[in-house]
């Protein structure tokens, strides 16, 4: 964690103490890279470098609400309303408030969409791409891939993490990125707010 996002859980957990619409623009910044819930992920594979990808943990309730209010602010920027969503991007929010207690879904932005095209590519995310928590490994259940409104993919894993497990880690294998394998880990302790998990 960098110096300036301890300091400024240190003063105290703005998406705690603050709405979202009272958080700084660096403040969000910070929950979207380098919060309990999100990080900047280096290669996972040896002697290899690569830009670091964003991954983050898009069904807690401090990024939902972190999603919703970046999608505020563009807006709000003169930027006018977002155009009109794609099928997918409806078909994932559609989905999520219908299944929003059921999976975890990570969120991973996506700079080379094309990749997604390649029928080898996304079967090797599916096959690759796992969740582990304690010695326990679990398959994705799902993915929604990124659209030209939403750059993320979104990989849906089950709710399988509880508040006493002390990690919960993602391998992943991401089309679109160089090298395509990360592994990220979140504490579990870290993401307790209020006496909640937020997952």
């Amino acid at each position: 964690m960098t110096p300036l996002a301890l300091l400024l859980m240190l003063v105290a957990s703005f998406w705690e103490s603050k709405a979202p619409a009272d958080w700084t623009d660096n403040e969000l910044l910070v929950l979207f890279t380098d919060s309990p819930w999100a990080q900047m992920v280096e290669s996972s594979v040896k002697d290899t470098h690569g830009s670091p990808v964003q991954v983050y943990i898009a069904t807690a309730g401090p990024m939902q609400a972190a999603e919703k209010e970046r999608a505020r602010r563009y807006i709000r920027k003169a930027n006018g309303p977002p155009a009109e969503e794609s099928p997918l991007d409806t078909e994932y929010r559609l989905w999520l408030e219908d299944n929003l207690s059921k999976p975890i879904v990570v969120a991973i932005r996506i700079f080379r969409t094309k990749d997604f095209d390649d029928g080898a590519q996304t079967k090797r995310m599916e096959d690759d791409t796992l969740m582990r928590v304690g010695r326990k490994k679990f398959k994705m259940t799902g993915n929604f891939p990124p659209t030209q409104h939403d750059p993320y993919l979104r990989v849906a894993f089950p709710r399988e993490v509880q508040a006493t497990d002390k990690t919960v880690t993602f391998e992943l294998y991401v089309p679109g990125a160089t090298p395509p394998y990360r592994t990220v880990e979140f504490k579990v302790k870290d993401m307790i707010v209020n006496g909640k998990l937020e997952l």
